[in-house]
């Protein structure tokens, strides 16, 4: 299963993002992996201060269930300072409808 969605930065927040995400946690990518995500990707686009995910996993409520992980609420607190985010630290997202597929 295929899933986008849409998270956004904080103006200025580029560059710590990256430098976060480039020293991920091995605890986090075991958390990914362990719930059925695999061949993510985030990309960003600078004038709006967007980033896109995609992700594919297994299954939803395997998925679902990594959000209640003591990593992943360790690694949401993390990065609460430089996204916009819900008042549980998790970022906030939007999903993104699939409207075109080519394997």
């Amino acid at each position: 299963m295929r899933k986008g969605f849409k998270m956004k930065l904080f103006q200025g927040m580029e560059e710590e993002y990256q430098k976060r995400h480039n020293a991920l946690w091995p605890e986090m990518k075991e958390m990914i992996r362990e719930h059925g995500g695999s061949n993510y990707t985030i990309f960003f686009d600078p004038d709006t201060l967007t980033l896109f995910g995609y992700i594919e996993i297994q299954d939803e409520a395997l998925w679902d269930a990594g959000a209640d992980t003591e990593i992943n609420r360790k690694w949401w607190d993390f990065m609460a300072d430089i996204m916009e985010c819900n008042p549980d630290n998790s970022p906030v997202t939007t999903p993104l409808h699939e409207v075109f597929h080519l394997d």
